[in-house]
């Protein structure tokens, strides 16, 4: 039986990623379309959202959330306090209210929305697709039972891994959230390189789609460590250790993990950036 049998979910900000968490839970029978609001200011997504989900929807953030038993937030972090402006006052203490806004830590949002019972999250773009990794972390307010339907709803999206030091969403935003982006780069410079050496762009673009695919599959489903793996494949003096020593030239290793830091950096600064806008009421 679903955790969220009997539940109502209100979705602020319908952009993608709720949309994707809609599309996930109606796919996997975990909620009816008549369990589900949506809000959104513009008439033509409401529309499509209404077309294509068979879902509630109403431009008013209040009157999507006055009902709910879930509350997920997913809207621009630019965009929080003028919607906790909305909000604060309006979520009742059983509510649960599930965060994907990038950055927004737990403090912001209590502070802006006036609630406690908080989970902030963390997916990444593969989400859209069902295939996305999200970790999470709930305020000590989230009961068991709001946990658990946090789980069913963020599986909608893919993986999903509740952690109990909030600081790990940031850090997994660095490398999870963010990681699509050092893959599809990757993916990039190898079909370029492809094209470089002569091949047509769409038959450089399949292999390079096709290689990194099966390799993931690869290091999945065998457990073993990269390390392993690339030892596999890589015989003294041969091709792959030809190209490894270009890439251990290059700095290969320093260079995503100045990448890595960069981006937690960043979701820290932008984490302070929504306290100290939740704390003065002001948006920028």
């Amino acid at each position: 039986m679903s955790p969220l049998r009997d539940r109502t979910i209100a979705t602020v900000g319908s952009g993608v990623m709720a949309e994707a968490m809609i599309a996930g839970l109606l796919r996997g029978h975990q909620v009816e379309p008549s369990q589900i609001v949506a809000s959104h200011p513009r008439a033509d997504r409401r529309a499509q959202l209404e077309r294509d989900y068979g879902i509630r929807v109403c431009p008013s953030n209040v009157e999507a959330v006055e009902s709910a038993d879930i509350v997920v937030l997913g809207i621009k972090p630019q965009m929080l306090v003028r919607v906790g402006r909305e909000l604060a006052g309006q979520l009742r203490d059983g509510q649960l209210v599930l965060s994907i806004i990038a950055g927004a830590t737990t403090t912001a949002l209590a502070t802006v929305l006036h609630h406690r019972a908080i989970v902030r999250s963390m997916p990444n773009t593969p989400a859209r697709l069902g295939k996305g990794m999200t970790v999470w972390y709930a305020t000590p307010e989230v009961t068991p039972e709001q946990r658990d339907q946090t789980s069913t709803l963020l599986r909608a999206l893919g993986a999903e891994l509740s952690v109990d030091d909030e600081r790990m969403v940031a850090m997994a935003t660095a490398v999870s959230g963010t990681g699509p982006t050092y893959v599809f780069l990757v993916m990039e410079a190898l079909i370029d390189a492809a094209v470089h050496l002569g091949f047509p762009r769409h038959i450089a673009h399949d292999l390079v789609i096709e290689t990194l695919e099966g390799s993931t599959l690869f290091a999945k489903s065998s457990g073993m460590h990269p390390a392993e793996l690339r030892n596999m494949v890589t015989s003294p003096g041969g091709t792959s250790a030809a190209a490894l020593h270009e890439l251990e030239s290059g700095r290969l290793r320093t260079v995503l993990s100045e990448a890595v830091w960069a981006a937690f950096r960043r979701t820290e600064e932008l984490g302070e950036q929504l306290e100290r806008q939740a704390e003065t009421g002001q948006p920028r």
